[in-house]
């Protein structure tokens, strides 16, 4: 697989260690955008994915940010990559958001800049997280949460489904499951996919797909209405591990009652992991174009 132009890096934050993906922005390639502008992009991958989720080859969501003059960083979640993990059994979205926003909070305290603004990105089960952590009112910066691959409920099969799972503290899906729950029909998607999309996969502890199947759906409206900056989602119609349908996605964006705008909506031609598809670079101009626009609407106030 050909070398990203990311940078891979490992830190330590505190009491813990913090691995995953930077992006510079190529500002010769977007010099109309002003860097007061240019929040910074968290994103946070699914669950059975790492960090290089964001960054596959012709898929990297880290090089569009770039080329349109957006810095980024994906990290690997706790119990991913070289990222502190979870105390085994504990891994569920709420404890996930305490860490990662304690996490974040220390990289940008860290950082050059650590009055930057940043707008959230999470996929899946990182997309639930990032909801979690948007709902806890962080101390740093927040101005957007942009997120896709989840909604509220799960087909009935599910709950059965990962229950069934082994007892075992991580899974490992094998590739052909994989691939049949994470993509649309064989017309939605070209090669490399799904082949290209293995070089991003990692064990996932059970705990974390219980909770978003089975805890997820107790605490979602809780957290969506305690959201309070601008939402943009995305579900796919072909995506296998939620109901999906327009009165479900009416409902998520509903249940965001604080949020002052929300940008919901059901994206044909799409499977799960909507960046892997044929309409995935659509799907992450759309996402960019939101990052820029929160800036862009917070830029008198920098």
């Amino acid at each position: 697989m050909p070398e990203s132009a990311s940078k891979r890096f490992v830190e330590q934050v505190g009491a813990w260690r913090v691995s995953g993906r930077r992006r510079i922005p190529d500002r010769a390639a977007a010099p109309d955008v002003p860097p007061a502008e240019a929040p910074l992009v968290v994103a946070l991958h699914g669950g059975t994915y790492t960090s290089a989720y964001f960054d596959l080859p012709g898929f990297s969501l880290l090089d569009r940010a770039a080329a349109a003059g957006i810095p980024i960083v994906a990290l690997d979640r706790p119990c991913y990559g070289e990222t502190t993990p979870l105390d085994p059994g504990t891994e569920t979205i709420r404890n996930s958001a305490e860490r990662l926003d304690a996490i974040i909070a220390g990289l940008v305290a860290q950082s050059a800049e650590p009055e930057r603004k940043i707008v959230l990105l999470g996929h899946s089960i990182g997309a639930a997280i990032a909801l979690a952590i948007a709902a806890r009112q962080p101390s740093w910066r927040l101005i957007g949460v942009a997120v896709s691959g989840m909604c509220l409920e799960s087909p009935p099969e599910a709950g059965a489904a990962w229950s069934a799972l082994p007892e075992t503290t991580m899974v490992e899906l094998p590739p052909a499951l994989k691939d049949a729950v994470m993509f649309g029909p064989d017309h939605t998607f070209d090669p490399p996919m799904p082949g290209l999309g293995h070089h991003a996969d990692a064990p996932v502890p059970r705990a974390e797909l219980i909770d978003i199947v089975m805890g997820w759906p107790d605490i979602a409206g809780d957290v969506l209405g305690d959201v309070r900056v601008p939402v943009y989602y995305r579900l796919g119609e072909f995506d296998r591990l939620w109901v999906t349908d327009a009165e479900q996605v009416a409902r998520f964006a509903a249940a965001l009652s604080t949020a002052p705008r929300v940008d919901a909506a059901l994206m044909r031609g799409v499977g799960h992991c909507i960046d892997f598809h044929r309409l995935g670079a659509e799907f992450q101009a759309g996402q960019i174009d939101f990052a820029l626009g929160c800036g862009a609407a917070t830029s008198d106030s920098a």
